[in-house]
């Protein structure tokens, strides 16, 4: 079986993630959207929230599963039998940040780092640029999946 990983901390969820996702999934057998949980880090939205989110983007594909892991992403995936990670690159800068994970990655484990472009038109979407729309009052709906919904 062809299990991958897409870590993240999905805070929140874009449409450049759900881009990947929908893409990537049809390249694996099953596909662990795997949400980091970093306790030095401070989240806009809760982990409950985030894994309802994407949870209800992908709620009719069978090949998707979301779980959470606290640690390395690399051990993560030798703890559930995943033989690759799934990766967006949206820019050139996240090519040469995601290269050096991923040649890291390969030195630890023998896991597979599989990158995808982000579609024309999404890869100017960030969690970040998403927070601070959301934060100054905003529009985001533009961004997001309709699961991605803010009330507070």
């Amino acid at each position: 079986m062809r299990r991958a990983v897409f870590p993240g901390s999905f805070d929140p969820l874009t449409l450049g993630h759900y881009d990947i996702i929908k893409r990537g999934v049809t390249l694996f057998d099953e596909l662990v959207i795997a949400i980091g949980i970093n306790a030095d880090k401070k989240y806009m939205f809760s982990l409950e929230e985030r894994t309802k989110f994407i949870e209800e983007a992908f709620k009719d594909e069978p090949k998707i599963k979301v779980m959470t892991y606290e640690g390395m992403t690399v051990d993560f995936c030798k703890k559930i039998g995943a033989t690759f990670i799934l990766r967006g690159l949206r820019n050139p800068a996240d090519f040469e940040f995601e290269k050096a994970i991923a040649h890291t990655n390969r030195k630890l484990s023998e896991i597979e780092t599989v990158f995808l472009l982000t579609s024309s038109g999404k890869s100017y979407i960030s969690s970040s640029i998403v927070r601070d729309v959301i934060r100054n009052g905003g529009d985001y709906t533009g961004l997001v999946p309709d699961t991605v919904v803010v009330n507070f």
